[in-house]
């Protein structure tokens, strides 16, 4: 990026004198002003200070960068003043920093997330260097310092100390994943060469995850550092190693002083003889690689997890809606278009019927290809919507949104001066493009045609194809408790129930109570045949049952899967049969005792007892079969221990 592109001379000032942070900022507004970059002089200025307010612009070493966004500028430029005389009032990240160097950016509110970021990264990548910053400050005229600009200059040489051998992991991370993400991890491998360390920064920033630790450098690693502001992604990578977590400013203020922190306790943890938790071994290949089945699977069940709050939100939002209606006879208030009640309705349905879909999408493209696949994610759920693909289309939007956003990132590299437009217009602008037309002119009346299809089966379902359905979601829920092939069932109901089709998830939510209330039943009525340690797991798995929590169940199943598996499964098909047949319905995800007030497909009263009875008449089912088979195997091992003896 050229620098001298977006300011001129005119712009620039040297050796001024200012007695606050204010007077500097009205100075170099006026300075915009001047130039024409401005539609409103005081617009601009209430935009500054607007950021002043958020958090400081000031940084270290006497650098501060104010920065507006607002429809009031024209076209995106900056202002540049150095200072005769350091200010020691304005606020910053390092609390004894004194401002010698301003450079004021106005951005069109219509550039606010590429030419901002680009030009914010561009800057502070360039004055990170000492070399090039004192340049700068030491420019005697205005035209000088424009001229300075976009010198090149060599790379800061930094002196190395003795190396140590020593290799400490770090990752910067800020809100933004702009200025303090790069700010941070340029400070700590800095100090790092100055110490003799090996420092390996891995920034999670607006770019997603940059610089990835491999699996060399997990394993070879005697430490790492947390410098940031939001959750680290995959943090469980580290689990092995110690930590320090500081702000992502504060290697700006004392790096030397964190990686000695750093390497205190790398040195605690091996005199102890370990981190004091699992050590995870990562030898392999240098880079991360997950096959494509676990890409789909880790995909999908990320998109489900973000839309489960929306379908829970909408649902019950709705359901109040509705209960309100019924209770307090207001059913002409509830169709009244524009009444507190019909709003009230409308907001849970758009929750369920215009945001499900789009959120799906884009955080399977977000779980594939990171920050950058949100947008097109995003684009694919919508075109999904428009194109009545409902679920189906939004899985598979978000598949191919992140995919192509993973082939795009690894194509075009937002390397150089094009950075910040890489990252923020053409993975964007393209993916949206791309993915959208895919979806809208390619897949689009195939997926919709095949969406129709599988709801029209759904609602015609009845008598023996109901019965059917139902029994095989039930037997797949309690096959491996909480396992691949539950996950696939639950998958399935949410599709569903995302698609306007509620049935199969009250099947589900239904069935997620037999496993635990057999093993209870069957451990108190046949005590004798059960070890005390599954009769101390029966104790306990029926209220995890009223939950609808089945993994309770999961150590008794362990203990003799021939005999209990097939026990349970036999019993949750019937339950899944019952609830499948007779309609029942839930349209909010949950489980357990605690949907009963939600169920859909008869009145409450009925609705209630034929979804409990279901679960009650599984788990008898199950019961007596656990009872019988573990009955039966006593009997056998008793035959084979007379025959041993007779022997």
């Amino acid at each position: 990026m050229l620098l001298k592109n977006l300011t001129s001379p005119t712009l620039i000032s040297t050796k001024q004198v200012f007695e606050s942070k204010d007077e500097a900022i009205k100075f170099l507004v006026q300075k915009l002003a001047q130039a024409g970059k401005l539609h409103s002089e005081n617009e601009f200025y209430q935009a500054v200070i607007e950021r002043e307010k958020l958090s400081p612009t000031g940084f270290e070493g006497g650098l501060a960068l104010p920065h507006g966004k607002s429809k009031a500028v024209k076209e995106a430029a900056f202002a540049v003043a150095t200072l005769q005389k350091p200010l020691k009032t304005w606020e910053s990240i390092d609390p004894n920093n004194q401002v010698e160097l301003i450079i004021l950016l106005a951005i069109p509110d219509a550039e606010a997330g590429s030419t901002h970021l680009s030009l914010l990264s561009e800057l502070v990548k360039r004055l990170s260097n000492e070399e090039y910053k004192n340049l700068i400050l030491r420019s005697d005229t205005n035209l000088e310092l424009f001229d300075n600009l976009d010198r090149q200059d060599k790379e800061e040489k930094v002196p190395e100390g003795k190396k140590t051998f020593k290799t400490i992991l770090a990752v910067t991370a800020c809100p933004a994943g702009i200025a303090h993400t790069y700010m941070a991890a340029e400070a700590l491998v800095k100090a790092g060469k100055e110490l003799g360390v090996d420092v390996f920064v891995e920034k999670q920033g607006a770019n997603g995850i940059e610089d990835r630790h491999t699996k060399g450098l997990l394993n070879k690693a005697d430490a790492v550092i947390f410098s940031v502001d939001v959750a680290v992604k995959n943090e469980e990578r580290y689990r092995h190693l110690p930590k320090v977590k500081t702000p992502v400013a504060a290697p700006l203020k004392n790096a030397k002083g964190i990686i000695a922190q750093a390497l205190e306790k790398a040195e605690s943890v091996t005199s102890k003889g370990g981190s004091g938790e699992e050590h995870v071994s990562y030898e392999g290949e240098e880079e991360e690689t997950t096959s494509f089945k676990t890409e789909i699977k880790d995909s999908i069940l990320t998109g489900i997890s973000y839309i489960i709050p929306i379908i829970v939100a909408g649902g019950m939002t709705l359901a109040a809606a509705v209960l309100l209606s019924q209770t307090l006879d207001l059913q002409e208030l509830y169709n009244t278009e524009g009444s507190w009640l019909w709003l009230l309705r409308q907001l849970g349905g758009t929750l369920l019927g215009t945001l499900l879909v789009p959120i799906l999408a884009a955080y399977m493209a977000y779980s594939i290809a990171d920050k950058p696949a949100l947008g097109p994610g995003f684009a694919a759920g919508v075109a999904a919507n428009l194109i009545g693909s409902g679920f189906l289309g939004g899985m598979l939007g978000g598949i191919l949104a992140g995919y192509f956003l993973k082939f795009l990132k690894h194509a075009v590299k937002p390397k150089g001066t094009f950075a910040g437009f890489i990252s923020f217009w053409l993975y964007p602008v393209v993916g949206t493009l791309v993915v959208g037309s895919v979806m809208l002119f390619v897949v689009g009346k195939p997926l919709a045609l095949l969406n129709e299809g599988l709801l029209d089966w759904l609602q015609g379902m009845s008598g023996t194809n109901a019965i059917v359905l139902g029994a095989i979601i039930g037997a797949m829920v309690s096959f491996d408790l909480g396992g691949p092939i539950n996950k696939a069932a639950y998958t399935f109901c949410i599709g569903a129930m995302a698609s306007g089709n509620f049935i199969p998830y009250a099947t589900f939510a239904s069935v997620k109570m037999v496993s635990a209330f057999s093993i209870t039943g069957a451990t108190l009525i046949d005590k004798k045949n059960f070890t005390k340690q599954e009769k101390e797991i029966g104790k306990q798995t029926w209220l995890l049952g009223l939950a609808g929590i089945t993994e309770g169940a999961i150590p008794f199943m362990m203990n003799d899967p021939i005999r209990v598996i097939p026990s349970l499964v036999a019993g949750s098909a019937v339950t899944g049969a019952i609830v499948s047949y007779f309609n029942i319905g839930l349209n909010v995800p949950g489980a357990g005792i605690f949907s009963l007030a939600l169920l859909q497909g008869k009145p409450m009263l009925i609705a209630g007892s034929i979804w409990l009875g279901a679960a009650v008449l599984g788990a008898f089912v199950s019961m007596v079969l656990l009872i019988l088979t573990r009955k039966i195997k006593k009997e056998n091992e008793k035959n084979k221990k007379s025959s041993s003896v007779a022997a």
